[in-house]
């Protein structure tokens, strides 16, 4: 069969071919403009081409790119240390994606029973609406039949219960083959619902009373996101185990798996491993990436954009309720669910207006600015999913 592209056809590409990014802003080829609130999925925290990551790449290209993990890689003790000083875990994997870090954490819950002397703990609940990743046992993880249908059988051990059906979740809890329940603390893809606070205090009693691990995957809505460098610091609780990547690395690849060294105890020599994962490039971005969203002033500023910006969607709301239906979220993943077909309205807002917005579940677009998105172009993105509304508008009367 003749094919006019020799990529593989699994993605429904915009008609925009990027050239180059700075900031907020992307630049395509035939010289159109892009105010970019999708970030790379979550992915380019830092806006593009930031200054202390493109040094951080320089200088670390110049030295050493890869060494296999037989050696010691002085970059990854220090990512690590500031990740485990600065969040619940004692111990960090390095991965190359979201995907893999949720891999490792799954195998990591499972171990932990296996060591315990309760191999039949393999049970692993997620929840509808969720996305974990493409491998293969992280969409048996997230159970989107979309996404497991033709693949083959359904991995063994992986369930999903309805989003907030607490009767389902104290029965998994109580099983006896139990070993672990994963969950977005804010879902991403599955249109941006944050989990009540009071739901995650109670999983964490609930786990500690069954011998249940908890993993968290804040891939996407970790890094700063919500406005604390993890979302579930909102609830007050932590996690046994947690999966990040994303804004990890600034757009470049790494992930991490993070757990205590209770829930990590059966993450032994030659159980797990990883060529690229934690390569000294992707230290050294890392570092960088990291050092900058954990300041106070880029939290900061996540708040109070994140502020205006909901308070002006919700004007919006008012003003345009057959268009918006909801907006939700938390920080600056902010999800507007519409009437209008949603992925229409991401191309109007892309074509018509030079704004760029993601896609998500329960028909929803999704904000997604970079962390360090100044208020002059919060105020423009918003001006332009008004006239996106205004356009959305035009299109349901005509």
């Amino acid at each position: 069969m003749p094919v006019s592209s020799h990529l593989m056809g699994v993605y429904n590409r915009a008609p925009v071919e990027v050239e180059r990014g700075e900031g907020a802003r992307l630049y395509a080829a035939d010289g159109t403009v892009y105010l970019d609130c999708v970030s790379g999925i979550s992915t380019n925290a830092l806006g593009h081409a930031h200054p202390k990551l493109v040094q951080a790449l320089k200088d670390q290209a110049e030295k050493l790119w890869h060494v296999s993990n037989i050696f010691k890689i002085p970059g990854q003790e220090a990512l690590a240390d500031r990740l485990c000083e600065n969040s619940f875990a004692d111990v960090v994997f390095f991965t190359n994606s979201g995907s893999e870090s949720v891999e490792c954490a799954l195998k990591t819950a499972r171990k932990y029973h296996s060591a315990n002397g309760q191999p039949e703990r393999i049970d692993i609940y997620g929840f509808d609406g969720s996305f974990h990743g493409r491998t293969y046992g992280a969409i048996n993880a997230a159970g989107n039949p979309s996404y497991v249908e033709g693949f083959g059988p359904r991995l063994p051990g992986y369930s999903q219960l309805v989003w907030g059906d607490r009767e389902a979740l104290e029965a998994a809890f109580k099983s006896p083959t139990t070993a672990a329940v994963i969950i977005e603390p804010v879902q991403g893809e599955g249109g941006a619902r944050a989990i009540p606070e009071e739901d995650l205090r109670w999983m964490r009693e609930m786990a500690d009373a069954n011998g249940v691990l908890i993993i968290f995957d804040e891939v996407q809505c970790g890094m700063g996101r919500t406005g604390k460098l993890w979302a579930h610091e909102w609830a007050g609780m932590t996690p046994d185990i947690m999966a990040i990547a994303k804004a990890l690395g600034g757009g470049f690849p790494v992930g991490a798996c993070l757990a205590t060294v209770e829930a990590a105890k059966g993450m032994t020599v030659g159980v797990h491993g990883s060529t690229f994962g934690g390569n000294p490039l992707a230290m050294a971005v890392g570092i960088a990436a990291f050092d900058e969203i954990s300041k106070a002033e880029t939290l900061a500023n996540v708040n109070e954009i994140a502020g205006y910006l909901k308070q002006q969607l919700h004007g919006l709301q008012q003003r345009f309720p057959d268009v918006i239906a909801d907006v939700r979220g938390k920080g600056l993943l902010i999800g507007i669910k519409m009437i209008p077909n949603n992925r229409e309205f991401m191309g109007w807002a892309r074509d018509e207006n030079q704004l760029l917005v993601a896609g998500g579940g329960d028909n929803c677009v999704r904000l997604l600015p970079p962390l360090i998105l100044t208020r002059d172009d919060a105020a423009e993105a918003i001006a332009r999913f008004e006239k996106t509304c205004e356009f959305a508008r035009g299109k349901l009367a005509g």
